[in-house]
């Protein structure tokens, strides 16, 4: 019993030691005002739910401060801010802002945010059902959509069956400035994701070549293996007079080929985007992925892919049926 209470005292004095070793202040003493042109109630959502991560404000809890969880918690905030700082809205141009809300909502709608040992310490974080939809009318309000006139329709209808039959390739076209090639087979590729993009009312629909589907298959997919190939094409939103979401006008496709070693400075990846009906290549200098990069840095722990394997599954199941 004696060495019991021993190791007990022992532990305890370690513990009251630790506690004078602790991370710098994660907060610079300037509050986080309420973002500009956003209503009232999803202002509250995102503040209870992601500013302590997403802002230059975190509500630490007593418990936060403990040593050795305080350096946890501001390694988590550091990645957070990283992502998206909400601190930063005003000085966001609109589709910034457009786009932040389409990520942050995407990633609430997939259980991804906020993260689930976080929401489980920090009860005052869950967001539920009627939470979720007020964010979801306000994200879908950001671009209202309106009916495609007859000539638009048309017209897109036109161009669509022109990309189906590899009649947009009417020229050579120039490799991205990186050197990575166009690769006009992607056409042939399964479909194996969309997106759609309400911020900016743009379609997406994502295919992978077959190394990415087996790699899909037989959930080998953090990190993809190398050959895996992406294709991402882009159109504007065509609606229906039924309401219906349909592609309109053709605006640029976007690759991502693997290659651990080749592509070792670029994240393992070559990046490329091919924009409009001529296919011009986008960058003026080799190193213009630096953005791609950046855009797609949220996602280094999968790998820089957005779009998440399971979900990559069940549409590829659909597709097969």
């Amino acid at each position: 019993m004696k060495n019991i209470n021993k190791l007990i005292w022992i532990l305890l004095a370690c513990f009251l030691l630790i506690q004078f070793f602790r991370p710098e202040n994660i907060n610079d003493g300037k509050p986080t005002q309420d973002l500009v042109n956003v209503p009232k109630d999803v202002n509250t959502i995102l503040r209870n739910s992601c500013f302590d991560c997403h802002s230059s404000e975190a509500n630490l809890r007593w418990y936060d401060k403990i040593t050795p969880a305080n350096f946890l918690v501001n390694s988590h905030i550091k990645e957070g801010r990283e992502a998206f700082d909400f601190s930063k809205w005003n000085s966001w141009p609109k589709p910034q802002q457009n786009s932040t809300i389409y990520y942050a909502i995407n990633k609430v709608l997939s259980g991804e945010m906020p993260i689930p040992s976080y929401a489980s310490v920090h009860s005052s974080a869950k967001l539920n059902e009627h939470q979720i939809e007020i964010l979801k009318n306000y994200a879908l309000s950001l671009s209202p959509r309106k009916v495609s006139d007859s000539s638009q329709i048309n017209s897109a209808e036109k161009q669509y069956n022109s990309w189906v039959n590899g009649e947009l390739k009417h020229q050579t076209v120039k490799p991205s400035p990186n050197g990575l090639q166009y690769i006009p087979d992607y056409r042939n590729w399964k479909a194996i994701s969309t997106t759609d993009r309400f911020d900016n009312g743009t379609m997406r629909i994502i295919f992978g070549n077959d190394i990415a589907i087996k790699a899909i298959q037989e959930k080998h997919t953090n990190p993809w293996p190398d050959g895996t190939s992406f294709a991402k094409t882009a159109w504007k939103q065509r609606v229906n007079n039924d309401g219906s979401i349909a592609t309109g006008e053709f605006i640029q496709v976007e690759l991502m080929v693997k290659d651990a070693k080749k592509y070792e400075k670029t994240k393992g990846w070559a990046w490329g985007r091919w924009k409009g009906n001529n296919l011009k290549p986008y960058g003026e200098t080799p190193d213009f992925d630096k953005e791609c990069i950046e855009c797609h840095k949220p996602m280094e722990n999968r790998d820089y892919v957005f779009t998440s394997p399971l979900y990559l599954i069940s549409q590829l199941k659909k597709i097969q049926k």
